[in-house]
């Protein structure tokens, strides 16, 4: 499949500054970066496309072959201008400020941690994981612990995370010199890129560990237990520190991420710190008021119905929604009453509702009287 063009790519004009360039690649960068898009394939194809775009027009010398010869500066060792392509992590590390293996800059600020890559000439931190865990709306009210098992990396107990066989059996790869990287020459470009015989570890293990192959980890299920604060919102995201994937050949543990996901309660439903729930009325307590008792999150509530209450009329009952976070207050509860009109009435029944009617007259009713006076040309 032909490649797109570059500038096409990141969406800029040709005569984009490199300035403007930079801009444009790290606001592409964080939308599609596979950390921000989990399981979404088109997403990471679209982050290593950007990645590869910005390698070429965010340097001097690769934008001046590119605009002479297109993709053509970059097929084959011997093509005029030709080069190789960092590795779209690379490129993200190094425009947004996490040269090292930690992540770090606005790296950091965005996603929360590490960075997908480790430092070169040292152990590859772990994958973060993210685990969806849905409660009921009462355990976001009050709070609640929760224990989740998941299937995780963890350190081999076989060879102590070391990937070897034997203590020792690790050496420095004499390739690169325990760099994990190489340096190739590809006409007046020199480009870095991992080593092909440690592939970036820096160092060989003659004799690889049969439990885990040399990686250092296996696969296990293990149970987390994790503490759910009070008033915790839908979607909110909570960081298990270390709980991630173990790195590999004993490198750092990536980080476990738990998205809350609050189940639709039968009753009440949510708006931020505030609760609203739909009651029904009986036509005489309506009409003639009296005590409601409804219910809320913590048990019972009454709530004084004046006499002629409307239907959709809401009440509310202060200080019993949610809590809110890291704070000592609450929402309120909004109570939507709905009068509900007899049926099924019998003989007598009718026959009382209709005195009722005749001794009213058409009196009483504040709402028809307003309508039928506004409405009066449509009847003429």
């Amino acid at each position: 499949m032909a490649k797109r063009d570059y500038y096409e790519v990141l969406g800029v004009e040709k005569s984009a500054s490199a300035d403007e360039i930079k801009k444009t690649y790290r606001k592409l960068a964080v939308k599609f970066h596979p950390d921000k898009n989990p399981g979404d394939k088109s997403a990471e194809d679209k982050f290593k496309e950007i990645g590869e775009a910005y390698d070429v027009l965010g340097d001097e010398e690769k934008r001046a072959a590119y605009d002479r010869h297109g993709h053509a500066a970059f097929q084959g060792a011997s093509a005029q201008g030709a080069g190789g392509f960092h590795d779209p992590f690379e490129v993200f590390r190094e425009v947004f400020g996490g040269g090292g293996g930690g992540g770090g800059g606005i790296f950091e600020e965005f996603f929360g941690g590490g960075s997908r890559r480790s430092s070169r000439n040292g152990p590859s931190r772990g994958s973060d994981l993210r685990y969806d865990l849905e409660i009921s709306l009462e355990e976001a009210a009050k709070g609640t612990e929760k224990s989740i098992d998941l299937e995780r990396s963890v350190s081999c107990e076989k060879c102590s995370g070391s990937g070897s066989a034997k203590p020792g059996g690790t050496k420095t790869c004499s390739t690169c010199g325990g760099a994990g990287q190489v340096i190739a020459t590809r006409g007046f470009f020199q480009v870095q890129q991992p080593c092909p015989d440690c592939h970036g570890a820096g160092q060989i293990i003659s004799n690889p560990c049969p439990d885990c192959r040399g990686q250092g980890r296996v696969e296990k299920s293990t149970r987390i237990k994790l503490r759910i604060p009070a008033g915790i919102t839908e979607s909110a995201r909570l960081r298990s520190s270390g709980n991630g994937d173990n790195g590999m050949r004993g490198g750092p543990a990536g980080d476990l991420y738990v998205v809350i996901h609050i189940r639709r309660h039968e009753i009440f439903a949510r708006e931020d710190d505030d609760l609203y729930c739909e009651i029904p009325l009986s036509f005489t307590k309506a009409a003639l008021g009296g005590d409601l008792v409804v219910p809320t999150l913590e048990g019972k509530a009454t709530v004084k119905i004046p006499a002629g209450t409307q239907s959709s009329t809401v009440f509310r009952l202060r200080g019993k929604g949610m809590p809110r976070l890291q704070s000592s207050s609450k929402g309120d509860l909004m109570v939507r009453v709905q009068v509900e009109v007899p049926t099924n009435l019998t003989s007598d029944q009718k026959e009382k509702l209709k005195a009722f009617s005749d001794a009213c007259g058409g009196e009483n009713e504040p709402m028809a009287e307003s309508f039928f006076e506004k409405a009066k040309r449509f009847f003429s």
